[in-house]
């Protein structure tokens, strides 16, 4: 059988192997698909009838490596046929016989068609490199996608390798001894008390895997995504790895909309054991639990409160630090809530710039109104004082609405009254 003589193929895969972090045998099925096409390159420059090859016309050829003999050949897979229209696909049943007599119509065989060394040209050569790296590329993706499509959504420690633009290049691992990979960290996903630099290491949120061809990393990590903060505490909190605590909710902001307030989180925990306080077991002793994460967050601030399945119970504990005196559920289809607060306690519960509510409003689901208790109900009494006094101008009203009727009933006796004594007045001088 004819071979094409590649020199160094063994120490070649090795190397690239482990250049590119991928199995021997992936590389394998690369080179095999980039020499197929550096042969199909080949066909067309020594098409000199102009045969026309369609995109599925050479889907019955393979390469075969030779490790051993360093090289590789290529083989076509043809089908046994009367009279032989295209000598890539078919053989005549005659010409088989020769050489196999039990052959019929309709079988298939696999014969080399390996072209000489000197005709696998250097134009053939250039476009199996140029293949190549693009299917290692194929591969590399490949691999990336199966390695950590099951892990999206969990924690990696990831380092800081370069800088792009405002993105950031990091480098991940899937678990320890794995080939690191990169990710990228888009601005948006940034936190702004992060100081980041090159071999700077951190904790990322594995957002998504990306598919599909396209350039730069396919993983996209996070450091303001709110699963961060959940995954940190269930490191933190073995009462929540074993079920005894649990996360109902959590709303982040981890970049706010003006630069003068800073990243802050609530999180809302429950537990249905009557013994344990599951503020307490995420806080720990002497604020030991969650002053790890708020270290790992580089000082964020973060509200532990506690859940309710009362929404009025929920959504004063979701305004923590604040005190509250009273929740008015105004609409409860609407989800909608007036909270009262003493003055003092005002601006603690609304926050700079709304970022206390507006966190708290997430957290619960409900829209909250906050107001200040005293003027609520000195508005309240005032309100009902005019309520009142309507209802008295109403009395009146209809009081002096019932006078004409009463006066003119009047009139009409004395009218009657006056004519009656006229008669009377009458009848007597007629009589004398």
């Amino acid at each position: 059988m004819s071979l094409v003589s590649l020199p160094g193929l063994t120490q070649m895969i090795e190397e690239i192997s482990q250049r590119h972090n991928l199995p021997k045998s992936a590389v394998q099925e690369a080179l095999r698909e980039a020499l197929l096409k550096g042969y199909e390159r080949f066909r067309r420059s020594q098409n000199l009838d102009r045969q026309q090859f369609y995109d599925e016309y050479f889907d019955n050829f393979e390469v075969e490596l030779d490790t051993e003999e360093e090289g590789f050949r290529i083989l076509s897979t043809k089908r046994i046929v009367e009279e032989v229209e295209n000598t890539d696909h078919h053989i005549s049943l005659q010409e088989v016989q020769e050489v196999a007599a039990e052959a019929q119509l309709g079988d298939e065989v696999v014969l080399d068609v390996t072209p000489e060394q000197k005709d696998f040209g250097r134009m053939a050569a250039i476009q199996t490199k140029q293949v190549l790296l693009q299917k290692l590329r194929d591969q590399q993706r490949k691999l990336i996608q199966e390695e950590f499509h099951e892990l999206e959504g969990t924690v990696l420690n990831a380092r800081v390798l370069r800088f792009e633009r405002q993105d950031i290049i990091v480098a991940v691992q899937s678990a320890f001894g794995q080939p690191e990979v990169e990710a990228i960290l888009p601005k948006r996903e940034q936190l702004p008390n992060d100081n980041y630099r090159a071999n700077a290491s951190f904790k990322v949120l594995l957002k998504k895997v990306r598919e599909g061809s396209h350039r730069g990393p396919q993983l996209l990590v996070s450091r303001g995504a709110a699963g961060l903060v959940v995954d940190m505490f269930s490191v933190e909190v073995p009462e929540i790895e074993e079920d005894i605590v649990r996360i109902v909710a959590v709303s982040r902001e981890a970049n706010p909309p003006s630069r003068y307030v800073g990243p802050r989180t609530k999180i809302a925990v429950d537990t249905l054991e009557r013994d344990v306080d599951p503020v307490g077991a995420c806080i720990g002793a002497r604020g030991s639990r969650i002053q790890a994460v708020v270290n790992e967050l580089r000082g964020e601030k973060i509200d532990v409160i506690r859940w309710s399945p009362d929404p009025a119970t929920y959504i004063a504990n979701a305004l923590s630090p604040a005190r509250v005196d009273e929740v008015v559920l105004l609409n409860a289809e609407e989800r909608h809530a007036l909270v009262l607060v003493a003055e003092d306690q005002l601006s603690l519960a609304i926050g700079k710039e709304g970022q206390n509510v507006r966190l708290a409003a997430r957290l619960t689901g409900w829209k909250i109104d906050i107001k200040d208790i005293a003027l609520y109900k000195a508005e309240a009494q005032k309100r009902q004082l005019e309520a009142e006094e309507m209802d008295e101008n109403e009395e009146g009203d209809e009081l002096r609405e019932l006078e004409p009727t009463t006066s003119v009933f009047e009139e009409d006796n004395l009218e009657e009254n006056s004519d009656l004594n006229s008669l009377e007045a009458l009848d007597n001088s007629t009589l004398s």
